[in-house]
């Protein structure tokens, strides 16, 4: 079993800055993967970002490219997500997900991650 919380959300104007944070508990090993999800209201779940577990990021989103930043920081369990130049776009809820697995060459769908946390809400306005 593996528990993750989500923090950093918020509202922000376009063009502004939020910081993600997810902790990892009750895990018996580092998950292989981790990626940060989000669901806009009316849209299917998609992935935005994904870390291996040597903290390599290994697939962004098009539309997130040089705008988002993945992190993980293995030894303190946790994983990041740095949202610059936020657009109206990108609002939704984030969620935090794991996946025992380790990152596949590419995109992964959504269900395919293992765990997910509670989420975070992030609202943009234009």
């Amino acid at each position: 079993q593996v528990r993750l919380e989500e923090s950093g959300g918020g509202t922000v104007q376009a063009g502004g800055s939020l910081r993600l944070s997810c902790v990892v508990s009750e895990s018996a090993a580092s998950p292989g993967c981790m990626g940060w999800l989000r669901q806009a209201p009316g849209k299917e779940r998609e992935e935005v970002a994904q870390v291996s577990s040597g903290g390599r990021a290994s697939y962004y989103l098009d539309s997130v490219r040089g705008r988002f930043t993945i992190s993980r920081n293995s030894a303190e369990e946790k994983l990041y997500l740095q949202m610059n130049n936020l657009k109206p776009e990108d609002t939704a809820v984030y969620y935090c997900a794991a996946r025992l697995l380790s990152c596949p060459v590419g995109k992964i769908r959504a269900n395919e991650y293992d765990y997910r946390g509670r989420g975070t809400q992030v609202t943009v306005s234009s």
